[in-house]
């Protein structure tokens, strides 16, 4: 179910919505953009599919641990 929300932004963000985003597309960018801020389910279940991406997870391991080796060598 879908609810009618009347919202007020500048005018600038106004044209920039309707000409990045489309006029027929609005509502849908901003529920999609809102829905992580206010639906903690949503969160939980992409931070469990990221987890699940063996690919990313393993070049988030190299980042860090090439990340922990810079630290290590400005101090040295």
């Amino acid at each position: 179910m879908s609810k009618k929300l009347t919202i007020t932004v500048d005018d600038e963000i106004y044209q920039g919505l309707h000409s990045v985003i489309g006029r027929r597309r609005i509502s849908r960018f901003l529920n999609d953009l809102a829905r992580p801020h206010v639906l903690r389910s949503d969160l939980a279940e992409g931070y469990r599919a990221m987890a699940a991406d063996e690919a990313r997870e393993q070049e988030a391991m190299e980042w860090v641990e090439n990340l922990t080796g810079d630290i290590a060598h400005e101090r040295g």
